[in-house]
This record gives C-alpha cells, sequence and structure tokens, in this order.
C-alpha cells in the first residue's frame, strides 16, 4: 500500500501555474488540502468588536451605568417610586409604581429629570424619557 506524501507548508502558497505543475509532478493534486493548511485564525482583538456587538455589552454597560447614576442623580423620593429598565435608540424607559406618581413625574419633574441625566450622559445617549406604571 503506497504511503502518502505530505509536503510542508512554504511561507509562500505557490501560483496557480506553479500549482499545476506541482500537481503534474506529484501525480495528485493536492489543492484542497493546501487550501485547509492555511492559517485561519485571528486575533481576539480582531473577533471582540464583533462579539460584543452581537452580545449587546455596550447596551448593557449603558444600563447599568444609568441605573447606579439614577440614586445619585435624582430626587430620593422619586427614586424610592421610579427605576430606570432600559435604553433603546435614545429613549430611557423607566417603570414607575403608581398612576399618583407617573402623573407626578410626568407633570412636575420629567424635565428635570431629562436634563439631569442629558448632562451626565450626553443628549445623543438619552433624548427621551418614556415613564409607565410597571
Amino acid at each position: 500500500m503506497p504511503s502518502k506524501r505530505v509536503q510542508p507548508a512554504s511561507a509562500h502558497p505557490p501560483t496557480w501555474a506553479a500549482r499545476s505543475i506541482l500537481a503534474q509532478w506529484r501525480g495528485i493534486d493536492l489543492t484542497e488540502q493546501e487550501k485547509a493548511r492555511l492559517n485561519h485564525a485571528r486575533t481576539t482583538a480582531d473577533l471582540m468588536p464583533a462579539v460584543m456587538q452581537k452580545l449587546g455589552l455596550k447596551q448593557r454597560q449603558s444600563e447599568a451605568e444609568i441605573s447606579k447614576v439614577w440614586t445619585e442623580l435624582i430626587d430620593p423620593t422619586v427614586t424610592e417610586h421610579a427605576t430606570p429598565v432600559g435604553i433603546r435608540k435614545g429613549t430611557l424607559f423607566v417603570n414607575v409604581d403608581s398612576n399618583v406618581w407617573l402623573s407626578e413625574i410626568v407633570r412636575y419633574r420629567r424635565h428635570e429629570i431629562l436634563k439631569r441625566l442629558q448632562h451626565a450622559f450626553g443628549s445623543e445617549m438619552i433624548a427621551r424619557i418614556s415613564f409607565r406604571v410597571g
């Protein structure tokens, strides 16, 4: 039984003409095996931005920062009854525990809360606030 020939990988892959000549000389075409040996490895630095975007880590980090800063920036009486739950496309969603507090916040404190958060995070990140009972 004839043994298979194994060619070491060269630093420079052969051109199409060279491959054809080598295939004739060897008596077999090893193009597929040579392609399989190519190094398709990528560095972690190349992969991480796509992975982070796919997992939504930047979004989650922003939400965590907003929740953390919420208690420091906003009046404690409001934070007892209202909690930020997420942000999407520049809109911060806040759950309020009752209709009474929803009305109070929307009528009298919405603009103050929005201005404080925009000052801390920028108007691009938080353009609007949506309050809802939840």
